[in-house]
């Protein structure tokens, strides 16, 4: 218990801290942001910072931190580790930079931000990676409530009625304008996602469920290796790429960059509060990482149920029902913005106006086809190759940071605040593609080496491509920093 009050307390000290470092940084403009640039009643539209906390944290909660965690904690308390130092020092800068640079870039795309910083090469890549990410996560963060509420409700209504009804309601949130269903439902929302987290969680310390303290030691009872594969399965609550996705999102409603730390770096901390408590729950409900795992086993890996279980029994009858909908908020109001920021990249892709309904529905219905029929598919499938893309984004987009800190402030250390959890990212990425199942499935003696001399790759390129090039006469001949 001890293990998880201290990295409770260190998610809230690197809030009150670090992210003053990564905002002193990154100094925030004056100038007027993009939505009192030019206000168009549809995407553009001014928040106050209460209610676009709430809408990014419920934009970027999905099933990750809640599903992903419990994951994760299959690899015993070790996870605790990641979900803290990876939202302070990883994901918080993750968020924070990729919604700035938007903002800085007239609410870009996340895609466009990356072409205008990494080449126009990267920019195509990205303008079609981003799409195919954000439509499978509109996928799969349909049909995982779609279950949780087939639990919850009468068998007639089966998840493929819920899928349904989850697409009319994605379509509506993508089509309207930000502040008429988004802006509007989501404090609500918000108000639920609080209390179930605490409900679980005290019903866990009321029911004197066993809390197990930090260990280095890898429990998970597959003996699956915790390097790499726990990071990239706990995506969110820790380090997301999916973020950059929907930080434009909220970027756009902005209209003081002074309030980007709280928003942005703010709403990442909460995440990882919430994966923090998942992680918990799940081990200690199960009575240990053994417990869990065969629990997924024998409900097929099916973490809807899983849920539903854990919250009839610490909270009863009511509790379950705020524990499924309060858990069943969080991925659909981040597939209603997955859809909407597939929209707006490719509207910015092609230049098309979003003001006039018309021009809405020419993307929206073609995506939304798209999506309906990746919903037939495996929802374990998708949930593996969206944590592998989410992760390699994330990494794409720490680099574009480290990239943008370059060239902004020449001959300064500051693009190490990207740059490094840009290099750890790289090394993850890479060596979860060389030895998982579902990519490579090489050895350990083959991918651990081959992960490192691609993040060393890396730093070699942003060293020659990215601090070289910037730095003054002066620091050339000495090598220090101006």
């Amino acid at each position: 218990m001890v293990s998880f009050f201290v990295a409770l307390a260190l998610l809230v000290v690197g809030y009150l801290t670090y992210s003053k470092v990564v905002d002193k940084v990154f100094q925030p403009h004056q100038s007027p942001t993009p939505c009192q640039a030019h206000p168009d009643g549809v995407d553009f539209i001014p928040m106050s910072t209460p209610r676009a906390f709430l809408v990014e944290l419920l934009n970027i909660a999905g099933l990750g931190p809640i599903f992903g965690a419990l994951a994760g904690s299959l690899w015993g308390p070790v996870v605790y580790l990641w979900i803290v130092f990876g939202t302070i020092f990883a994901g918080g800068v993750h968020d924070f930079l990729s919604g700035t640079l938007s903002m800085r870039q007239d609410g870009a795309s996340i895609s466009e931000v990356v072409g205008r910083y990494l080449g126009k090469g990267m920019l195509q890549v990205m303008r079609v990676f981003s799409v195919i990410l954000l439509v499978l996560i509109g996928a799969t963060f349909t049909t995982g409530p779609a279950g949780l509420f087939a639990e919850l409700t009468p068998n007639t209504l089966t998840t493929k009625f819920w899928v349904v009804v989850l697409l009319i309601y994605y379509f509506l949130a993508t089509m309207f304008p930000v502040d008429k269903i988004v802006g509007k439902i989501y404090p609500i929302f918000g108000a639920i996602l609080i209390a179930m987290c605490v409900g679980v969680m005290g019903g866990v310390f009321a029911g004197g469920y066993p809390i197990q303290e930090l260990t280095l030691a890898n429990q998970h009872p597959a003996k699956t290796p915790i390097w790499s594969m726990m990071f990239v399965t706990v995506a969110c609550g820790a380090c997301s790429g999916f973020h950059s996705t929907q930080a434009p999102i909220v970027g756009r409603c902005i209209d003081d960059e002074r309030k980007n730390r709280k928003i942005f770096y703010g709403a990442m901390v909460a995440e990882g509060v919430i994966a923090l408590i998942w992680a918990t729950v799940g081990v200690a409900f199960y009575g240990g990482t053994k417990g869990l795992y065969d629990a997924g086993l024998a409900l097929h890996n099916n973490q809807s149920v899983m849920v539903y279980n854990i919250g009839k029994c610490l909270l009863g009858p009511v509790g379950v029902i705020l524990t499924v909908i309060g858990v069943g908020i969080c991925p659909i109001t981040s597939a209603d913005t997955a859809f909407r920021s597939a929209r707006l990249t490719i509207a910015d892709w092609f230049h098309i106006d979003q003001k006039s309904i018309p021009a809405r529905l020419k993307i929206s219905i073609p995506l939304f086809a798209v999506g309906a029929l990746l919903t037939q598919l495996d929802f374990s499938v998708i949930w593996r190759y969206f944590s592998y893309s989410n992760q390699t984004l994330a990494m794409i987009v720490l680099w574009t940071g480290a990239a943008y800190l370059c060239k902004w402030k020449p001959g300064t250390m500051y693009s190490l605040v990207a740059a490094i959890p840009a290099t750890f990212m790289s090394a993850v990425t890479a060596t979860y593609l060389f030895m998982a199942p579902e990519c490579l499935h090489l050895s350990t003696a083959i991918a651990y080496p081959a992960g490192i001399i691609f993040a060393i790759f890396c730093v070699i390129l942003y060293i020659v491509k990215g601090v070289i090039p910037n730095m003054k006469p002066t620091d050339r001949l000495t090598g220090t920093p101006a």
